[in-house]
């Protein structure tokens, strides 16, 4: 697959170019509000989404862990309700150990 990059699209420096190395040394954009890196979803309410709707993968739905999310909500469903089970602890891990969103970045206190 073959994909066509407009030429200045990209910044090198100071000067405007659209070669391969530019592209790769670029940073993703800057966040207002928030420090680079860090997501603006909230752990706190991530892991008490997970303890108390665990089951319909709400938590998971709020990180932006889509396919978990949907994973979660049918394991629930056909297991009649004792997969929410894996909510309510997905939910107390990430509450202890923290989590990421569904970019990857570390969610904040």
């Amino acid at each position: 697959m073959v994909v066509i990059v407009p030429r200045g699209a990209y910044r090198c420096g100071q000067r405007r170019c659209g070669s391969l190395s530019c592209r790769l040394m670029t940073t993703p954009p800057y966040q207002p509000g928030y420090p680079q890196g860090v997501s603006d979803k909230s752990k706190v309410v991530a892991g008490l989404l997970g303890i108390l709707l665990g089951g319909l993968g709400a938590g998971r739905f709020y990180t932006g862990h889509i396919k978990i999310a949907v994973l979660q909500l049918v394991v629930s469903l056909c297991t009649l309700g004792i997969g929410s089970l894996w909510g309510l602890i997905d939910g107390i891990l990430i509450l202890v150990n923290g989590g990421v969103d569904g970019q990857g970045r570390p969610l904040r206190d």
